[in-house]
């Protein structure tokens, strides 16, 4: 018989770490990190394993948006989905009346980004490779057909995506053996947290440059007085010739990020991410044009491909920042990368989350090897907590992403944590009560 799609399970999975002020920022004080964490199961017992972070309350709500998924993708042929995934995608985030809910941003579009890594996890099981690798190895013609144009043509056509992917090509064999041999630039956000104390800042900061990361990132937009101390601090404690990104995570209007960042300029941050709302596009080119040579970054709350697209167009970033599960997983995507290529602009992926570094890796990676073709100004944000939970983790080597050799995306939990950390009655939470 035909294999086909006979569950989507999901689960609401939740970590603790507001008890230490893990992920702690200027917009979100006391995060609980979380996994809507999704597994697709098949009647010839494969499974593919995906998730949308969260961070604590609203979880549930999350977990019920893919729920209510689960008819568009229960009884597919696993043949035809994996076929042509892009056809997938667009009917996930497609339908004639769960549109209505986005489209194509919010709980709804996060939804179909856990559904959509899970199945891509599926792919790279059956297929026995890690999800870069699936990727680099399709041809250019099968990477575009990933892609949903009729938003985009205005600033990439197919031919033009074609042209990028065809150019870069000759050089995937060379690149994939550098990125196996030597893996890819990482940065730290680790001793950045806003509810860390100034010492432990200055500790893990050292701590960072010891391990070979080259760049480090600062959370701010809090208090201005603290913002200058920290990053005072932070410059002291590395020296001159590491890169200190700093974050405010949506703290500030348009004049008032201007104004907070002038004090902060003498000690060279490199970029400043989220500085505004991340809707505001114009806003972002004006504090982009005021702040230099201080970069700006941003994409982690980005909605979808067209609101990068604009972002683009209007030269109002100097990073493109990237999230494996805010918008509609890695088959969007593609097309984000493929639109950061055409404008020149480099793709720092987010990842301060659950999971989130072990699923953009393999989005970075596959940039690499198939569509930039670069590493330069070019860095995965990584964060040291909770990568024991997952059955894969990722793994930095002396400030480097360890290029990852398991089949798969990377996204499946270990049992264990995900029996303990269910929300509300695993054992964690039960004691907590």
């Amino acid at each position: 018989m035909t294999e086909q799609i006979t569950a989507l399970d999901v689960s609401d999975v939740r970590f603790p770490t507001s008890r230490q002020l893990d992920g702690s920022d200027a917009m979100n004080p006391e995060p609980d990190y979380s996994a809507t964490y999704v597994t697709v199961r098949t009647s010839g017992g494969a499974e593919g394993h995906g998730l949308a972070f969260t961070i604590g309350r609203g979880n549930e709500v999350q977990a019920e948006a893919v729920r209510a998924l689960a008819p568009l993708v229960v009884g597919l042929p696993v043949a035809d989905l994996l076929a042509d995934i892009g056809a997938f995608s667009r009917r996930l985030t497609g339908d004639g009346q769960l549109r209505w809910l986005g489209p194509a941003k919010g709980v709804i579009h996060m939804a179909a980004a856990a559904v959509d890594n899970a199945v891509w996890d599926l792919a790279g099981r059956l297929a026995g490779k890690p999800v870069w690798r699936l990727l680099a190895e399709m041809t250019p013609e099968q990477l575009v057909d990933l892609v949903d144009f009729r938003y985009l043509r205005d600033a990439l056509t197919r031919d033009e995506a074609l042209a990028i992917l065809r150019a870069a090509e000759p050089g995937r064999a060379e690149r994939t053996a550098l990125l196996l041999e030597s893996g890819y630039p990482a940065y730290t956000t680790s001793p950045g947290w806003l509810g860390y104390t100034d010492d432990k800042l200055v500790r893990l900061a050292k701590e960072a440059v010891a391990d070979g990361f080259t760049q480090i990132k600062l959370k701010v937009g809090a208090d201005p007085e603290a913002d200058l101390r920290r990053v005072r601090l932070a410059r002291e404690a590395v020296g001159p010739d590491i890169r200190i990104a700093i974050d405010a995570n949506q703290a500030w209007g348009v004049e008032e990020a201007i104004e907070r960042l002038r004090p902060l300029a003498p000690h060279a941050p490199y970029w400043i991410e989220e500085p505004t709302s991340p809707d505001d596009i114009l806003g972002h080119a004006a504090i982009r044009h005021a702040v230099a040579p201080i970069r700006v970054a941003t994409g982690e709350h980005c909605q979808n491909q067209v609101m990068f697209k604009q972002l683009l167009q209007a030269e109002a970033i100097d990073v493109l920042q990237i999230d494996a599960s805010r918008v509609a997983g890695v088959t969007e995507n593609v097309a984000i990368l493929l639109l950061a290529a055409r404008f020149g602009v480099p793709v720092c992926p987010h990842a301060g989350g659950v999971g989130l570094c072990e699923m953009v890796q393999h989005l970075a990676m596959f940039d690499y090897v198939a569509v930039s073709g670069s590493t330069e100004d070019r860095v995965i944000e990584y964060v040291d907590h909770l990568h024991e939970h997952f059955t894969e983790p990722v793994e930095v080597r002396a400030g480097r992403y360890t290029a990852p050799l398991a089949p798969g995306l990377g996204a499946r939990l270990r049992p264990e944590s995900v029996a303990a950390h269910r929300y509300p009655d695993g054992p964690v939470w039960r004691a907590d009560a």
